[in-house]
């Protein structure tokens, strides 16, 4: 009686174990292990595409504002536009190289011009009152041109339409020796001397 049921009770928990495996199998016992930390991912889960980032669109250059005077000079030559004297000189005290204060809204004139007619090509002629030698004269002119050319890219003109040339005393503005007369040659001059292409 003891062996028979013995060997019943083996019997129940063999068919308890054939009934779990039919239950669950394989596929089922591994779904409910959780995947060990590492183990690689399928290949669908490692081709997911990354959207690409949209490319930035290029601003839209604003149309320039009709202006009958900027094109009627666009047509006009050079010495043309040079001689309408839409650029005024800077004048400079003896032996300096500072930018006056009278001589600041000058400047600030001419780059307002220059950007508004953004095609002039200008060169800045330096001139000095014929005091001193001639080297001395030069490198005063020099001088001169670096001061008012870093003012006026500080104003918002590039530096590449500007061209420079310190002529010292060589070409002087008149031939007295009075103050007014040294006065006016110690100067840099604006000339228009060529136009950009577009």
């Amino acid at each position: 009686m003891d062996a028979r049921v013995s060997g019943l009770g083996m019997s129940f928990v063999a068919a308890s174990l054939a009934l779990a495996g039919v239950l669950f199998g394989a596929s089922g016992l591994e779904s409910a292990t959780p995947r060990a930390h590492g183990t690689p991912r399928s290949p669908a889960a490692k081709a997911r595409p990354r959207p690409r980032p949209e490319p930035t669109p290029r601003p839209t250059p604003t149309p320039r504002p009709p202006d009958e005077e900027y094109d009627r000079l666009r047509l006009l030559s050079t010495d043309d536009i040079d001689r309408l004297n839409f650029l005024s000189p800077v004048y400079f005290a003896e032996a300096s190289a500072e930018i006056r204060d009278i001589d600041r809204p000058v400047l600030e004139k001419n780059a307002a011009v220059l950007k508004r007619f953004d095609f002039l090509m200008v060169t800045l002629e330096a001139h000095c009152d014929g005091r001193g030698d001639s080297e001395y004269n030069m490198r005063l002119g020099e001088r001169r041109l670096k001061t008012v050319v870093k003012q006026m890219v500080a104003l918002g003109v590039p530096a590449a339409r500007l061209r420079t040339v310190s002529f010292g005393k060589e070409v002087p503005l008149c031939s007295g020796s009075d103050d007014d007369c040294l006065a006016r040659s110690r100067r840099v001059h604006f000339a228009v001397t060529g136009k950009r292409r577009e």
